[in-house]
């Protein structure tokens, strides 16, 4: 692991850093530390910045309460600027906005952003708020058998499409099955960061196995 005194600060000891969200892997706002802010952020294990306009240390979320959890922080290969991966629990922009890049200059519609979080999001708000002639409020109004049978019939879709080797409907069927199951998730109570601990919790598992066998 890197030691404070290791990095590169600018002349005006200071260091940037691109904090990004730990879940979409979307970049959140780029801000300023220096060795002090720096110091606090691993010390309380949030964010802690240098405010170059007031001149002063800030701590993301002191008013707003829209505090940034960190979850790990790297430098690059120069040691002259950071990426900081966060679990927030609220806006990053000072607009309200969730992320302070959000005006876009070009996007190519091939590449529009998405993410599954906001897929569970809009899930969720459908389970909560029913709108007429929303296919996934229907879902949750038919109820957990139907939501079970429609994975099942997702599933075999999946294994028809794959076993005629056919990847482009291979793929549809599979993003059917995904919403599906996410249905399922909101249904049961199950978050997207239990799959992910679960899959982690694997990783760490397969990694284990690994060794083992190098060793026999």
């Amino acid at each position: 692991m890197l030691e404070i005194d290791e990095l590169k600060f600018d002349d005006n000891g200071l260091i940037p850093a691109v904090v990004v969200d730990t879940k979409t892997k979307r970049v959140l706002t780029l801000a300023y530390m220096n060795r002090e802010s720096l110091q606090i952020s691993l010390e309380e294990g949030r964010t802690c910045f240098w405010s170059r306009s007031r001149r002063e240390l800030w701590r993301k979320g002191e008013t707003s309460g829209n505090v940034q959890h960190i979850v790990a922080i790297t430098a690059d290969c120069d040691l002259d600027a950071l990426t900081v991966e966060v679990e927030k629990d609220g806006p990053a922009c000072h607009l309200g906005e969730d992320s302070c890049f959000h005006n876009p200059i070009l996007v190519k519609e091939k590449y529009s952003n998405f993410d599954a979080d906001s897929l569970m999001d809009l899930i969720e708000g459908r389970k909560v708020e029913k709108k007429d002639g929303s296919y996934t409020t229907y879902l949750f109004e038919k109820g957990l058998d139907k939501i079970l049978k429609k994975i099942g019939e997702e599933s075999t879709e999946v294994i028809i499409a794959a076993k005629a080797e056919d990847k482009r409907e291979t793929i549809y069927e599979i993003a059917d099955l995904a919403y599906h199951v996410m249905v399922l998730m909101v249904e049961t109570g199950i978050s997207l960061d239990d799959i992910r601990q679960e899959l982690a919790s694997r990783h760490v598992i397969d990694q284990k196995v690994k060794q083992e066998k190098m060793t026999t």
